[in-house]
């Protein structure tokens, strides 16, 4: 019967200590193996807690690792560097790159439902809309349609 280890870690920054150490060590598995796939897997949410779930097969010792992401309203504030959204379409909280949102969709990966980076990056800028957020310069629900018009095709494949 597999094991099940969950755990709240510093993106990019787990380590054998706690909390993985004293969970992992009696299961008699490479906790150095599950720490490194751990960081590669959390390195873009560097400076934020990101929920882990490690499963781990008892008898082969093989394990399966699941990382939860922080919502995309923290990832693009965090990439805004402020702490709230916008207020009102005249006071936007910012203004993302469409390099930025192309990170926030990437890190997203497992959470969203798009299946092509420009479909997460959609989903990314529906939230800006909410945020009141700009992205390039432009308005999200307008960005959104310039999107969908394949302006930005070249960026988002």
């Amino acid at each position: 019967m597999p094991e099940t280890v969950e755990a709240l870690v510093d993106g990019g920054k787990a380590s054998a200590g706690p909390p993985l150490g004293p969970a992992l060590g009696p299961l008699g598995v490479n906790i150095g193996a599950i720490v490194q796939e751990i960081n590669n897997k959390t390195k873009n949410f560097e400076g934020m807690k990101v929920p882990v779930k490690i499963i781990i097969d008892d008898k082969t010792k093989d394990f399966t690792i699941t990382v939860g992401t922080p919502p995309t309203s923290a990832l693009i504030l965090k990439e805004l560097g402020v702490e709230k959204g916008g207020g009102s379409l005249t006071e936007p909280c910012g203004n993302l790159t469409i390099e930025q949102v192309r990170k926030i969709a990437e890190s997203k990966e497992d959470s969203v439902s798009g299946k092509t980076i420009k479909d997460k990056a959609l989903e990314v800028v529906g939230t800006c809309t909410s945020m009141v957020c700009r992205i390039e310069g432009y308005p999200a629900k307008e960005m959104a349609n310039l999107i969908k018009e394949g302006k930005y095709d070249e960026q988002l494949k």
